[in-house]
């Protein structure tokens, strides 16, 4: 394998750029004009094209998974939800598995992460203007865990890039990588799932189900087409409040939080968040119930927190198409049993997940080990934090990485 090493000063790593990749045909037979797809790279791609990393994103994820260069993203970047301009040399979401020295060395792999079709930070989603000039809203069309692979396969061709040497994902980014494995073997060599499973299961649908209600009974809502109004924040909020409890564990909330109040909070209600929305949000039609007479339970503010991040930087429309998306997972559909449709695969092997996830619980991840072509073990990592441990253990997931799809 060619290693091409560059000086940092002249790689613009992690600066989001846009690929135009025409029209895409989805399964559902409708045809999406004019796609864009917004990815970020770190590396440079080796002349024979053999050191090509692809990284897949999670739910509410996006191309900036590691820290870049100090240049800025320029004219062409796309800004957050609040309006600010983000710089490259922000930190990524996966800083520490991806960089110069890391377990995916940036000195050596040619990393690309995109952003999901569908989603809010530069790929075509429904924020994005359709053919008559108005944001798709919705009218935006149903995309599969396929129809991505799909779009990330044109994005691949752009780059030059024939094979991947892995692709590694958590969450739905584990379902993103399988999918690319059995829909494109040829093109994978080394395949990492991390806290995923082979299909949605029935729990992981109705936690999907609720979240979207949560949205779509939102006052503002408007049916999807609230461009140029207030936007759903509450109903936005809600949902994450609600996916953040399924990715947490019980025993790290009862450690961090347990019962106790949240210091200064005798005011208690929640106008902290509705002033942090502002009017965009549209909040103040029915507040929730005070609780001036308890004060806030530490572990509220806490989700309250964790609502009002997404909130200045997401989408409430591309989270329904996203958490639709993900919903869509089931590699075996369509291709018979689970192991004639892993059968196709040629690929290198990582399957982990993590000891207390209760939304991709581990014995799911052994039903994908057990179904793939050969003896394929379930690596374990060690986690309080539930299913954000994929995140949060970096250096557990790096020396898997190193131990077994990156190792020499």
């Amino acid at each position: 394998m060619t290693v091409v090493q560059t000086a940092p000063a002249v790689r613009r790593d992690g600066v989001v750029r846009a690929a135009e990749i025409g029209e895409l045909t989805l399964e559902s037979g409708f045809r999406l004009p004019d796609v864009r797809l917004a990815y970020e790279t770190w590396g440079e791609l080796a002349q024979d094209g053999s050191n090509a990393v692809l990284v897949e994103h999670a739910l509410t994820g996006d191309s900036h998974a590691a820290r870049g260069t100090a240049v800025g993203y320029g004219d062409t970047a796309p800004f957050d939800m609040a309006g600010h301009r983000v710089a490259a040399d922000t930190g990524g979401w996966w800083d520490g598995l991806i960089g110069p020295g890391a377990a995916i060395d940036t000195t050596r792999w040619f990393v690309v992460c995109a952003n999901i079709l569908g989603g809010c930070h530069g790929s075509t989603g429904p924020a994005s203007l359709a053919p008559d000039a108005a944001p798709w809203g919705s009218r935006f069309p149903r995309i599969t865990v396929r129809d991505t692979v799909a779009a990330e396969a044109r994005l691949a061709d752009r780059l030059g890039i024939r094979r991947w040497r892995l692709v590694v994902g958590g969450s739905m980014g584990g379902a993103r990588a399988l999918e690319w494995a059995v829909c494109h073997p040829e093109r994978v060599a080394a395949c990492a799932v991390i806290a995923a499973n082979a299909r949605v299961s029935a729990e992981q649908l109705a936690w999907g189900r609720t979240q979207a209600l949560a949205i779509r009974q939102d006052p503002h809502f408007r049916g999807g087409d609230y461009y140029g109004g207030p936007h759903p924040a509450e109903g936005l909020g809600l949902a994450r409040r609600i996916a953040h409890i399924t990715y947490r564990s019980a025993h790290e909330l009862a450690a961090r939080f347990g019962r106790e109040a949240q210091d200064g909070s005798a005011s208690g209600d929640d106008a902290g968040f509705a002033d942090a929305i502002g009017p965009r949000g549209g909040w103040g039609a029915a507040r929730p119930h005070r609780t001036v007479d308890r004060g806030r339970y530490r572990v509220e503010s806490y989700l309250d927190h964790q609502a009002l991040k997404l909130v200045a930087r997401f989408d409430a429309n591309a989270y329904l198409s996203v958490n639709e998306t993900l919903m869509s997972h089931d590699v075996a559909r369509g291709r018979g049993s689970l192991r004639q449709a892993l059968a196709r695969t040629r690929c290198e092997w990582l399957v982990a997940a993590v000891d207390s996830d209760r939304l991709f619980p581990p014995e799911e991840s052994a039903e994908l080990a057990a179904a793939l072509p050969g003896e394929h073990e379930v690596h374990t990592i060690t986690s309080p934090s539930g299913h954000d441990g994929f995140l949060l253990e970096t250096p557990q997931v790096g020396r898997l990485l190193r131990a077994t799809v990156l190792g020499d």
